[in-house]
């Protein structure tokens, strides 16, 4: 027999009801507190790097990179005529990011918001010195980076530089130098360098360092929160002894893309 105070119109829940238990134990040893050291890799090591460049056969270049959990795919298209009517004597070089909806934890809508730009912003910042807009007059360059795996805005942002840099390379754009990127993190007293999303919001502030390592030269710094200038000059110095090594594995990768073709 059907109970008579029953809202067949809504779904009613149960009776009782216990509150979840959390194991907060776990989260606490997993978790990494001040003077303790890094887990899984030294202060001054970086994740491993997986590149290959020539995957899309549509793109006049390409490349793939694959940091642990930070996965970047780039594709270049151009030099081709700008569509604007003005004339530069300089070529034009267009950087836009996308995040995958599921490249983060938390599910991301599929528009361009500001952190998408701002990504933009930094890649194109690393990449226009080194490549010689001035042999292209009236025509653009157009850099399209989308990012499958998120683990952290700054390893986003030294990856898709590489990926970027080594897409360029693939498609014949002459350049000055390949461009090589690193990010850093003060977390305590310690210098981190590649830090993971995890590691970025235990530190106080982060470091992203660009530049062609074959000249010398730095081609973009953008650094956040807080820092003090002793604590930026070590993350730089830092970034510059490995950034030589990920030039390396930009210019092999594009070597093995040769042979193979």
């Amino acid at each position: 027999m059907a109970q008579a105070n029953f809202d067949r119109r809504r779904i009613n829940g149960p009776d009782e009801s216990f509150q979840p238990i959390f194991d907060s134990d776990e989260e606490d040893e997993t978790r990494w507190k001040p003077g303790k050291p890094r887990k899984g890799r030294g202060a001054r090591d970086i994740r491993p790097i997986f590149l290959k460049a020539g995957l899309i056969n549509q793109a006049n270049g390409s490349a793939y990179i694959e940091t642990e959990r930070t996965k970047i795919a780039c594709a270049v298209y151009g030099p081709r005529q700008s569509k604007t009517t003005v004339y530069n004597e300089k070529g034009r070089l267009n950087v836009e990011v996308k995040f995958a909806p599921f490249s983060c934890t938390r599910r991301r809508v599929p528009i361009r918001d500001a952190e998408d730009r701002s990504v933009a912003v930094q890649i194109q910042q690393a990449l226009v010195s080194a490549v010689r807009l001035e042999l292209l007059p009236k025509s653009t360059i157009d850099i399209f980076i989308t990012v499958i795996e998120n683990d952290g805005i700054q390893g986003c942002i030294a990856s898709g530089s590489v990926a970027a840099s080594a897409a360029l390379a693939d498609a014949g754009i002459e350049m000055l130098g390949l461009v090589a990127s690193c990010s850093a993190a003060v977390v305590g007293e310690e210098i981190w360098l590649d830090p993971t999303e995890e590691e970025e919001k235990v530190s106080s502030g982060t470091l992203i360092l660009s530049g062609m390592p074959a000249l010398g030269t730095i081609t973009n710094v953008w650094q956040s929160g807080s820092m003090a200038p002793e604590d930026a000059m070590k993350c730089m110095e830092a970034c510059q002894e490995r950034y030589t090594d990920i030039h390396a594995v930009i210019a092999q990768a594009l070597l093995e893309n040769v042979q193979t073709t």
